[in-house]
C-alpha cells in the first residue's frame, strides 16, 4: 500500500460477524524480545498485514534475524548468522527502536539505533528509557540521529523507580533485566494486557519474572533465554473501534475472541452510553443501541487508553448533547477534532479536555486526513453515518495497527473501498 492511500467511505449499516487480530501493541514487544535469544521464537495469531509489524522485522532482518510468515497469521523467527548490535535503518522508524536497544544491550552489551523519526533527544521523551538503561550499568548517548548503549561487564540488576506509569519504560525495564545479572525490581509499572503478554512469552523462553499487582515487577536475571512457541493476544483497540462502528451505525455484529477482561472500564463506560452489548460464547453481540453523551477521562490501565479516545470521539459525535473527553498524558491529541469538523462535527479545545457538542448525528461527508493511525479510524466510523462520501486521505495510516480493516467492514455490509 502507497503513503498515498485514500479510503472512500458511504453511510452504511454493519451487520455480520467480525474476528480480531492479534494485538499490534502487543506484537511489537514479542518482536523486540526476539532479540534476547538465538533459539526460534515462533508467534501465532501474528497481525502480519500490519504496516509497524511489517518494519519491525524488517528491522530485525537488518540485524541478522531470520522471519518467516507461515500461513496468515504465524511468524517463525530465527538466528542464522551472528546478530549485529547496530540497526542501521534508513526507512519509516517506529518508537519500538528503543525497546530494540534495550534487548541488544542486555544480550551483547551494546547497541544502537536511529532515534525515533529521527528526533533529538529533547524532543520526545526519551529520558525514561535512559535512566532505566544507566540504572542497569549502561552508558548512554546520542550521536546524529542515533542512540547508543554500552555496558561491556553487562547489565546489573538494579531498583528502577518509575515517576510516571510509563508503558514503553515498564517493557524496556523487562526486557533488559531478563538477562541483567542479579535482581531489577520496576518499581511503579504499567501493568496492562500487552505488558502481561510480553512477560508471559518471556517466562515461556526461561526468564524468571513476578508481576506484585500494580507496585512492582521483579526480574530475576538468567543467563541466557531459549526459543518458545505463543499466542499473541487479540486486539482490544481493534474491538472497540468494531463496537463502536456497530452502534454509530445502528448495526448488529458478533465480535469473536472478545477481549472482555482487558475491556471492563471502557465497556462500563459505553454501556452507560447507550451501546446494547450481549456477552457471547467467547464473543461479544453488539445489537446497535443509541450514542448518548460520554465523558471519559484517559488513564493507565485498567483505565481508558489514550488510544480510545479519538474512536470515543466518533462516538460523541453522533450523540445529541455534549461529551467531554480528558487525555491527561498526551494532551492536546484532539488534532482529528479539526478533519471531524469538516464533517460538521462542533467542537471546542479547553486546557486538557476536548468538547464535543454532539447534534444528534447530522454529519455530512467530506475530504479528511488521518493525521494518525486511531484518527484515521475514528474519521471513518464517521464517515459511515455521514450523508454523501467522505474521502480520508493519508489511509496508510489506518494499516500501521488494523489489519484488513477496510475488507473486514466490506465483509460487514460497508460501503468502503480503497483506491
Amino acid at each position: 500500500m502507497s503513503n498515498s492511500a485514500v479510503l472512500h467511505v458511504k453511510k452504511s449499516r454493519l451487520e455480520g460477524r467480525v474476528s480480531l487480530a492479534g494485538a499490534k501493541n502487543s506484537a511489537l514487544r514479542l518482536l523486540a524480545a526476539s532479540i534476547l535469544t538465538d533459539g526460534v521464537l515462533e508467534l501465532r495469531n501474528y497481525p502480519a498485514g500490519l504496516l509497524d509489524t511489517q518494519v519491525h522485522v524488517d528491522m530485525l532482518r537488518a540485524l541478522g534475524k531470520s522471519a518467516e510468515i507461515v500461513g496468515k497469521d504465524v511468524i517463525r523467527i530465527s538466528e542464522t548468522q551472528s546478530l549485529l548490535s547496530q540497526l542501521r535503518w534508513e526507512g519509516r522508524s517506529i518508537r519500538n527502536t528503543l525497546l530494540i536497544l534495550g534487548a541488544l544491550t542486555a544480550r551483547l552489551g551494546a547497541g544502537s539505533v536511529p532515534l525515533p523519526g529521527g528526533c533529538k533527544l529533547g524532543e520526545r521523551k526519551y529520558d525514561l528509557h535512559v535512566m532505566l538503561l544507566e540504572r542497569l550499568g549502561a552508558r548512554v548517548w546520542e550521536d546524529d540521529d542515533y542512540l547508543y548503549a554500552e555496558a561491556p561487564s553487562g547489565l546489573v540488576g538494579a531498583d528502577i523507580h518509575l515517576p510516571m506509569r510509563s508503558t514503553g519504560a515498564t517493557e524496556n525495564a523487562i526486557l533488559a533485566g531478563t538477562l541483567a545479572k542479579g535482581i531489577t525490581r520496576v518499581w511503579n509499572p504499567h501493568i496492562r494486557p500487552e505488558i502481561l503478554d510480553l512477560i508471559a512469552l518471556l517466562n515461556s523462553m526461561g526468564a524468571r519474572i513476578t508481576v506484585f499487582g500494580q507496585e512492582h515487577i521483579e526480574i530475576r536475571g538468567v543467563d541466557a533465554l531459549h526459543g518458545a512457541e505463543h499466542r499473541v493476544i487479540a486486539d482490544n483497540m481493534e474491538a472497540i473501534t468494531w463496537l463502536s462502528a456497530a452502534v454509530i451505525t445502528g448495526g448488529d455484529i458478533e465480535i469473536a475472541d472478545f477481549p472482555h477482561a482487558d475491556l471492563e472500564v471502557v465497556l462500563a463506560h459505553l454501556r452507560s452510553a447507550g451501546a446494547r452489548l450481549y456477552v457471547g460464547d467467547d464473543s461479544l453481540i453488539v445489537r446497535g443501541g443509541t450514542c448518548y453523551p460520554i465523558e471519559i477521562s484517559t488513564g493507565p490501565h485498567p483505565g481508558i487508553n489514550s488510544d480510545v479516545q479519538p474512536i470515543l470521539a466518533a462516538w460523541g459525535a453522533m450523540a445529541r448533547g455534549e461529551s467531554r473527553i480528558v487525555d491527561l498524558r498526551f494532551p492536546g491529541r484532539y488534532g482529528y477534532a479539526e478533519e471531524m469538523a469538516k464533517m460538521g462535527v462542533r467542537h471546542d479545545v479547553d486546557g486538557d479536555m476536548l468538547r464535543i457538542h454532539g447534534q444528534g448525528g447530522a454529519l455530512q461527508g467530506a475530504e479528511v486526513r488521518a493525521l494518525d493511525l486511531r484518527a484515521g479510524a475514528a474519521l471513518t466510523l464517521c464517515g459511515l453515518a455521514a450523508e454523501g462520501e467522505t474521502v480520508v486521505t493519508d489511509a496508510w495510516q489506518i494499516s500501521r495497527g488494523y489489519v484488513d480493516f477496510a475488507e473486514k467492514l466490506q465483509a460487514m455490509g460497508a460501503d468502503i473501498r480503497w483506491a
